[in-house]
């Protein structure tokens, strides 16, 4: 099924221009429809109505169910972060109502701006200006800081998440994420992550026994985020699916283990060229650390978190690629990049 024949399956343009009509979202028919990349769980499509431009975000088919929550979850971490300093797409409206799609999405403001992660290398001017790319990454992680000083129950975030027992829940979560696929057929299993237990053990009995909880993004890399296209600035951080309220210091450890290598070769699939001129991921560290109050003492454990949490994502990945439920090229990439990040979660214990 062509991309084209399948947003028209998940969004009725009819049904939507009424809802919107409703809602005096604009006037008139909805027109230029296009779906933009942004993974396979939810689909983006960007239309015009009158002189305004809308994006629209839903899940897909096959994950309704679980990604009408998610939808929900990311609605409300938009409308909550209106007025901010962090970098995000506005939220226009957002609908709970399955009747009129099929599932809950919202509506968002498109947002003017690139992602670096792209075959086709950065665009002008930011692949001529070495300068112009360290200040990229040093973007990064001041957009972190202002997401990370937001207090989360001023502006509408309480029970959002469950901070209480934040680290001590995450070693036995993401074990259970990796036994979910242990029947896939073709994966050799769990056996080939190195030193799975001796990991799991490492972090469980250096586990920090509390935190002072904050936004989380969850899945913080050079793949969530869009630049502008005149400058190093962040137009927007993106994808939240995996927001919560939890430690926000995890989300720096994400962006140092998926951080790219001189070659420009990061976790998973990430790959940015040119690389040179970005700064080093301990530069990263030293800018967080500079712009913020919290301890520091622990943040070897956090790092390897990070880098358990994602290998086993990845190798969950790899699974499902093995038993033809997902794209065999990347499933390669990511039980590779999975290995690495375990290998260097030990160079850190040792």
């Amino acid at each position: 099924m062509s991309s084209q024949a399948e947003w028209r399956e998940l969004v009725d343009l009819d049904r939507l221009g009424a809802w919107m009509d409703e809602r005096n979202l604009a006037s008139g028919p909805l027109e230029n429809a296009v779906r933009l990349t942004g993974g396979t769980q939810n689909l983006l499509l960007r239309f015009r109505r009158g002189d305004h431009e809308f994006v629209l975000r839903r899940p897909s088919a096959e994950l309704q169910e679980v990604g009408g929550k998610t939808i929900a979850r990311e609605a409300r971490m938009l409308n909550a972060l209106a007025g901010s300093r962090v970098p995000h797409a506005a939220l226009i409206a957002a609908c709970d109502d399955e009747a009129v799609l099929g599932a809950k999405f919202y509506l968002m403001e498109p947002v003017d701006g690139f992602n670096p992660n792209s075959p086709a290398g950065l665009p002008m001017p930011h692949a001529g200006d070495l300068d112009m790319r360290r200040r990229m990454g040093l973007a990064m992680v001041d957009a972190l800081l202002c997401l990370h000083e937001l207090d989360y129950r001023a502006i509408g975030l309480g029970g959002f998440g469950r901070p209480d027992g934040f680290h001590q829940r995450q070693v036995a979560r993401w074990l259970h994420q990796l036994e979910s696929v242990a029947g896939y057929a073709g994966w050799p299993g769990a056996g080939s992550l190195p030193e799975l237990d001796r990991l799991a053990r490492w972090l469980n009995d250096n586990c920090p026994q509390q935190c002072s909880p904050g936004i989380l993004h969850g899945d913080y890399h050079l793949s969530n985020v869009m630049f502008s296209r005149k400058g190093p600035e962040l137009s927007a951080i993106v994808d939240w699916e995996l927001a919560t309220i939890g430690d926000p210091l995890l989300d720096l450890a994400w962006l140092v283990v998926t951080w790219p290598d001189a070659s420009g070769h990061g976790a998973g699939t990430i790959e940015v060229h040119p690389w040179e001129g970005f700064p080093a991921a301990d530069e990263l560290v030293a800018r967080y650390v500079a712009g913020s109050s919290r301890s520091f003492e622990a943040f070897t454990w956090y790092l390897v978190l990070a880098a358990f949490k994602l290998g086993i994502f990845l190798e969950v990945s790899y699974a499902r690629a093995c038993a033809g439920k997902a794209s065999m090229e990347h499933g390669r990439k990511h039980h590779a990049s999975a290995l690495r990040l375990f290998e260097g979660a030990l160079s850190r214990i040792e």
